[in-house]
């Protein structure tokens, strides 16, 4: 089968790799008809992570089942599925009580898998003609009758919109509240597009990008540009001096201060500074206990100059962690299914696998227009 393949630091190709196959009894074997490229995949592309050469790429999947061992009950040969970024088991702690991206039962030195991801196990990525899933009759989200017309909007399900939404979760946003969106990329705008689904008022998208500022107000969101690093002032003024009631945090570690210099903790004391006293954050941007590619000694461990004092005195909750897809996506596919939702508004290119590539070239480079691009094995 084809699939995209890490060669190196910037460099992937399409290769012919042995097709993927049944293993276990309970695995299923998806045929992939839409797989996207995220922003997290950038971090192993630009060799900012351990990801190994030869590994293929893809944790955004949605396909066809081809295939079911002989354990797998649920699911059917025919069945359109969308399958979580998270590899997950059903059945170890974390994932009875939901917590389904800190799964214990994966082949990972620390909790939680995904497909195609440094660290996260050795499971193979979906950027590829096929996919083996393990544990399928949990990972498998059946899709309704309407998943082929709705191909671009279900398969946002397997990680940025729930990302989004976990986002707004873990801030605690209710009704009526404002809102702020650290990052414009397509978690930052699932984010606030989810901030307006859970009933904000006003809701705030930080970025510097034209292209993605735009898709913020198609979101309903106020664009804030912070190309000139005004952004914590605008941010008061448009919420009374207060700050916003609460803070999402979309960059990560990789984050960089309006004069393009790379601050992993920009972000992180931004939303201190511009959410209210009293106020919360939720953080689903990536951060990494070690990143040999960071500015500093401390950032290089992981470590961040977080304004812990301001934060104290202020009296805001942080809340953290990768979202658990499966707590999120039967009712985000509801939302979809009966037209309450359309996630799809992010994308900006379909392309076939074999210009996989040049879309991560793009994409990794901010090219004009390159927001989201949907894969077409």
């Amino acid at each position: 089968m084809k699939a995209l393949v890490y060669t190196g630091p910037r460099e992937i190709s399409v290769e012919e790799v042995p097709d993927a196959r049944i293993e276990r009894p309970n695995d299923v074997l998806v045929r992939i008809t839409a797989t996207n490229i995220c922003g997290s995949d950038l971090h192993m592309y630009e060799g900012r992570t351990t990801m190994e050469t030869g590994r293929i790429l893809g944790h955004e999947n949605l396909g066809i089942v081809v295939e079911t061992g002989p354990g797998v009950e649920r699911v059917k040969v025919g069945d359109r599925v969308c399958l979580p970024f998270n590899v997950g088991c059903g059945f170890c702690d974390n994932c009875e009580r939901g917590l389904t991206g800190f799964c214990l039962s994966v082949d990972s030195d620390t909790p939680g898998g995904a497909y195609g991801f440094a660290e996260m196990g050795s499971y193979a990525g979906g950027q590829a003609e096929y996919l083996r899933v393990p544990w399928g009759d949990f990972n498998c989200l059946v899709l309704p009758e309407d998943a082929r017309e709705k191909e671009n909007d279900y398969v946002m399900l397997a990680d940025i919109f729930p990302t989004g939404y976990h986002a707004t979760e873990l801030a605690g946003v209710s009704p009526g509240e404002s809102v702020v969106v650290y990052g414009g990329g397509p978690v930052g705008l699932m984010a606030a597009y989810s901030a307006t689904l859970r009933g904000a008022s006003q809701v705030m998208v930080v970025d510097r990008q034209p292209d993605r500022l735009r898709l913020a107000e198609k979101a309903g969101a106020v664009a804030v540009d912070d190309s000139d690093g005004g952004h914590v002032e605008r941010i008061l003024e448009m919420t009374g001096g207060l700050g916003a009631d609460k803070g999402c945090e979309c960059v990560g570690y990789q984050a960089h201060d309006p004069q393009g210099n790379e601050k992993p903790e920009s972000t992180m004391n931004d939303l201190v500074a511009s959410v209210k006293a009293t106020g919360a954050i939720g953080v689903v941007g990536v951060f990494l206990p070690q990143d040999d590619g960071a500015p500093t000694k401390l950032t290089r461990e992981g470590k961040l100059p977080f304004n812990f004092g301001e934060f104290w005195f202020k009296g805001q909750r942080i809340a953290t962690g990768q979202a658990n897809v499966k707590a999120y996506n039967r009712r985000l596919a509801d939302l979809i299914h009966h037209d309450r939702a359309k996630p799809s508004f992010v994308i900006s290119h379909e392309l076939p696998l074999d210009q996989g590539a040049e879309a991560y070239r793009n994409f990794d480079d901010r090219a004009d227009g390159w927001t989201k691009v949907v894969l077409k094995p």
